[in-house]
């Protein structure tokens, strides 16, 4: 359909633009809050960190100035946010845009946040920060592919789902077997995902396959053009080398390259192809969901 079709969205209902990486959600999402006098909940968990901008897709200056957004540059990526924080932050920043009489639109890159958000998360798992300290020692020690290794013993569905570099959430699925006896797949499982704690409906843009490949290269040769390398080498220099923003596809890829690593010729292709398995990724997720999809 048409974005002039699309109903408006009920009061207190979110508008939720999903869709794989580099399909235009923040466009569409700038363009659904101007549409209805919305304001733009950010989630996305690059876009989260201050001064991860050429390679993360952030909402551009003339994007900010016409509507406002919410959780954008708001966190540094020395102390990461996980999905409950994120939560805790998004749930204010919904309520705030609403006590300001506006209507709110999710604009979402990160799935598992975005599910979060609308459905909440497994209850009642415990934490340790010791737990916590000792993996993050056991990564420095013994490399991070050492701990992914050892949650694929105990939790290979949760280790076929998360990258190796993701120490944070690595750390919380190891975390939680180890104080419970319980994988964190199973307690996701029986969750189940399915009782919603935010009236929502999904709208993604639809994108053939083959224009969507050809965005992801036009999007990756945009980021390197305007500075993604020298960004990267500046943030490596400021010691955030090893943060999990820096495990994000792109800023993985370019730091490989400032490593020595990945030779220069060759950096804009593996940029390319490590998107295409996320958007692989990303549209499976989507599959089984209910989408509302507008023309682009």
């Amino acid at each position: 359909m048409r974005l002039s079709q699309l109903p408006p969205p009920r009061p207190g209902e979110l508008l939720v633009v999903v869709g794989p990486t580099a399909s235009g959600k923040s466009a569409l999402a700038v363009e659904l809050a101007l549409l209805h006098d919305a304001e733009i909940v950010g989630a996305d968990s690059v876009q989260v960190y201050r001064r991860f901008d050429r390679g993360s897709g952030k909402p551009g200056v003339e994007e900010l100035s016409r509507v406002r957004h919410h959780l954008i540059d708001v966190a540094d990526a020395k102390a990461p946010l996980d999905a409950a924080a994120f939560v805790a932050l998004a749930d204010a920043a919904i309520a705030d845009a609403r006590g300001r009489g506006k209507a709110v639109v999710v604009c979402g890159g990160s799935f598992l946040w975005v599910r979060a958000l609308l459905f909440g998360l497994a209850d009642g798992l415990p934490r340790d920060q010791a737990v916590r300290e000792r993996h993050e020692e056991e990564a420095r020690l013994d490399g991070r592919e050492a701990l992914h290794a050892r949650l694929r013993e105990v939790d290979p569905a949760a280790a076929a789902r998360l990258h190796p570099n993701d120490l944070l959430r690595v750390s919380r699925a190891l975390e939680v077997f180890e104080l419970t006896g319980r994988t964190l797949s199973d307690a996701q499982a029986a969750h189940g995902f399915t009782t919603a704690r935010h009236a929502h409906r999904l709208v993604a843009l639809g994108r053939a396959r083959a224009e969507l490949e050809r965005r992801i290269s036009e999007r990756t040769r945009g980021f390197l053009a305007s500075g993604l390398v020298e960004e990267v080498r500046a943030l490596v220099s400021d010691g955030y080398g090893d943060t999990r923003a820096m495990g994000s596809v792109g800023y993985r890829q370019v730091k490989q390259h400032v490593d020595g690593a990945l030779p220069a010729e060759a950096l804009a292709d593996e940029i390319d192809r490590a998107t295409r398995v996320f958007v692989r990724r990303q549209r499976t997720w989507l599959r089984d969901e209910q989408v509302t999809l507008v023309e682009p």
